[in-house]
């Protein structure tokens, strides 16, 4: 897999049936390593190990319904009395972060109203913080600490 543009970790790899696999400390189980999923990994293990983020706060995989459709959420926190406060979605590295990438984590935003959104392929990132009383947004130079987490 390709080097990311996060702290390396150690992730725990296995085959199965010829094919990778990459346990999911959030899920508690084995999952198919994909290039989104190496990203994933990468990413929950920077918010955990570097900037201690709590990770029983942390979900992989969140379903949500969207109108008449189901989609899901790569990654979810919750603040500690299990309000969400950032939706966090991962691309391959191959994929730009676009505006149109910007705009899927913007659709699962109608449903949770979250005053963060993260996107990141694994090489650039971005932050966003949204303040619903002037109902503006402002892109952050650097990652918030959770303490910092309004």
């Amino acid at each position: 897999m390709i080097e990311l543009n996060l702290p390396k970790c150690r992730l725990r790899l296995e085959q199965r049936e010829g094919k990778p696999y990459v346990y999911d400390e959030l899920r508690r189980k084995f999952v198919r390593l994909t290039p989104e999923e190496w990203v994933r990994q990468h990413f929950v293990h920077y918010l955990i190990d570097v900037l201690g983020y709590p990770q029983p706060l942390m979900q992989n995989e969140v379903a949500l319904r969207l109108g008449e459709t189901s989609k899901r959420c790569d990654t979810l926190l919750y603040d500690k009395v299990l309000r969400p406060q950032m939706i966090l979605e991962y691309k391959a590295p191959h994929v730009a972060l676009t505006e149109t990438v910007l705009q899927q984590i913007v659709r699962y935003n109608y449903v949770l109203r979250v005053p963060y959104l993260v996107l990141s392929n694994g090489l650039d990132h971005l932050v966003c913080r949204i303040d619903y009383d002037t109902m503006s947004y402002t892109f952050l130079s650097e990652f918030p600490s959770y303490d910092s987490l309004e």
